[in-house]
């Protein structure tokens, strides 16, 4: 009778290896797993830098009204010098009406991102606005600020800008950095139309350079290699070429287009100092074309 209730293992080994079998296959099934928390909905990702949504949205608009500053410029404006006396300022600080001016400003310049600029640069190479493909109408253009800085020829004066684009057809590069002054002097090569306008009439026309550096330190590396500027700029370009500090405020950048600090940007001036074209970024053919039949056309002007 015992022999019938024998146990069907002969020995203890195979015991052992019974249970580790059966608590592998415990574990293996999907009855005997804990329960698990749902996964969430996956939601699309956002879109990445430089996508098609981006590009359009920072896709550059014509410049189909005129820029610019609607006073006149003068020579000593926009110096960076406060020259209110003590007692202005005084009365100024109680001024409730100019606290929220300038709690405005404030506000402004903290909500920008500091890299904006920089990023900005990814889409169309930081293109602002694309050229107006024919002059501004001298009636209803607006003119260009004054702005003071040191030039190659005296690197201790300043200097006006107004004084020297007075009376000529100039055109003008505003750029900080040499990226963006690399993208200006695609609109003004040596060897394009331009360039040939340029060394044909210079009783006329002329070509300003306005690198802006508020930047202390930048600008004082600048003027450690000044003499490097002046062995690549003719002689006769040394008075066109302005080291500016200050007196580029956000608003003027507004009024002028050159809303991105990064970028390089160009503008034909008449004899009273009035924008009639702009162009930002690297040219492309047609803003060339339409900047030297531009040029030809003042110059025409300014003979009558």
């Amino acid at each position: 009778m015992l022999k019938l209730f024998r146990s069907p293992f002969r020995s203890k080994s195979a015991l052992v290896q019974l249970k580790i079998d059966f608590r592998f296959l415990h574990r293996q099934s999907p009855l005997c797993r804990p329960l698990s928390t749902p996964t969430s909905v996956s939601k699309p990702p956002p879109p990445k830098a430089g996508s098609s949504e981006d590009e359009d949205e920072h896709a550059p608009k014509p410049l189909d009204r005129p820029i610019g500053q609607v006073k006149p410029p003068e020579p000593g404006e926009n110096s960076g010098v406060d020259p209110r006396t003590w007692r202005q300022r005084r009365d100024d600080f109680f001024n409730y009406d100019k606290h929220l001016t300038r709690r405005k400003q404030l506000t402004s310049a903290v909500a920008k991102p500091y890299f904006r600029d920089w990023s900005n640069t990814r889409y169309h190479k930081g293109k602002t606005f694309w050229s107006n493909s024919k002059l501004f109408r001298g009636d209803r253009a607006l003119y260009f600020p004054n702005l003071q800085g040191n030039t190659l020829a005296s690197s201790r004066k300043i200097q006006d800008t107004t004084n020297v684009l007075q009376g000529k057809v100039s055109v003008v590069s505003l750029y900080s950095g040499t990226w963006a002054e690399r993208q200006a002097a695609t609109f003004v090569g040596q060897h394009s139309e331009l360039g040939n306008l340029l060394r044909e009439r210079k009783d006329i026309l002329q070509r300003v350079d306005i690198n802006y550096e508020d930047n202390a330190l930048k600008a004082g590396l600048i003027r450690l290699f000044m003499s490097g500027l002046r062995r690549r700029f003719p002689a006769e370009q040394h008075g066109n070429y302005f080291l500016v500090r200050h007196g580029l405020k956000d608003e003027m950048r507004d009024a002028l287009g050159c809303v991105n600090s990064k970028v390089g940007y160009v503008y034909l001036l008449d004899k009273e100092c009035k924008i009639r074209w702009a162009g930002s970024a690297e040219a492309v053919t047609w803003e060339k074309e339409a900047l030297a039949r531009g040029t030809r056309r003042l110059v025409e002007e300014w003979k009558k």
